[in-house]
């Protein structure tokens, strides 16, 4: 079955080429994608309309790096989050509990499992839980007038399910992306 196969170890060749980079190299490419997810985050408040289409994208760059080290994507998550706040200070209580979550749930997914279910499920937990977060400890309409301040299970197994299917996507984009930049990340 589709979900029960394991990830090829391809992903595991790049993360151990990426580890024998010197640190210099990893931080810099750390802060290159943290520079590209702020700005891709930083397009839904500077771009009204299509910068909100833009906006989602900002997961690949924090998902790769991730992906290649937990430690860089992490900090990577972190400068994100720093850059934003001079960018564009709005975006601060999206990011790090929707988009940049979300990337690292899938990184961390594909740092310590193999079965694509398991990565598809880490993804889904993160994304879920800060979605949730959001909407009943911050109180912060992110699916606008759609739910209520109070807490509604139909609406969590309904955040769930499309979290799921959101991670599984970005899974099979983030592993199609990976293999076409396996050559320049680790050269």
């Amino acid at each position: 079955m589709y979900f029960w196969k394991s990830i090829s170890n391809e992903v595991r060749t790049v993360q151990s080429d990426f580890n024998n980079q010197s640190k210099t190299k990893q931080l810099i490419i750390g802060a290159l994608f943290a520079c590209i997810a702020a700005i891709f985050q930083a397009a839904g408040g500077l771009l009204p309309g299509v910068g909100y289409f833009i906006s989602p994208i900002a997961t690949a760059p924090i998902l790769f790096c991730s992906m290649l080290s937990l430690p860089i994507g992490f900090a990577s998550f972190v400068l994100t989050n720093l850059l934003l706040l001079i960018l564009q200070p709005s975006e601060l209580i999206v990011f790090p509990f929707t988009t940049g979550l979300l990337g690292l749930g899938i990184g961390a997914g594909f740092y310590f499992f193999k079965k694509r279910v398991n990565i598809i499920l880490s993804g889904a937990v993160m994304l879920t839980l800060g979605i949730l977060s959001l909407l009943y400890v911050f109180h912060f309409p992110v699916l606008g007038p759609a739910s209520s301040d109070s807490f509604s299970i139909v609406i969590t197994v309904l955040i769930f399910l499309f979290a799921f299917i959101y991670n599984w996507i970005w899974v099979n984009i983030g592993l199609f992306i990976l293999k076409r930049l396996k050559r320049i990340i680790v050269s």
